[in-house]
């Protein structure tokens, strides 16, 4: 890999790690990298909010989805969920999971609604 690629690479980790910084992670950072590998668990940014999630940071123009999924998923610690965030030159990032880790955000998602929703109701009064 050339100098502009490693260069490439840590744009994107910066940028991922501003944008978990931004949406109110602010302990999110970019892990040292040596030759590839990392000694906290080969993850480009760490967030210490979100333990339980393994950053694969990849800042292409023509990305190999699977690849970059089957890395994430072999670096990932166990109970860790592998997560691939990728970009391209003047685009956002976007976020891709495995299905099962991504309905089950969806199922704590409703089931903390349905929590709040009962925690916020209003004791009904009855005058007589």
């Amino acid at each position: 890999m050339g100098k502009a690629q490693r260069e490439k690479g840590k744009r994107g980790e910066r940028q991922l790690r501003d944008l978990l910084r931004d949406a109110g992670f602010d302990s999110a950072y970019r892990t040292q990298q040596f030759s590839g590998a990392c000694p906290e668990g080969s993850a480009d940014v760490k967030c210490p909010q979100l333990p339980s999630i393994h950053w694969e940071v990849k800042n292409v123009e023509r990305l190999s989805i699977w690849a970059a999924m089957t890395q994430a998923l072999n670096d990932a610690a166990a109970g860790q969920t592998a997560v691939v965030a990728h970009t391209k030159n003047n685009c956002g990032f976007l976020i891709t999971l495995p299905a099962e880790d991504f309905l089950d955000i969806l199922r704590r998602s409703m089931s903390m609604k349905a929590s709040a929703r009962r925690v916020m109701r209003k004791p009904q009064l009855f005058f007589v």
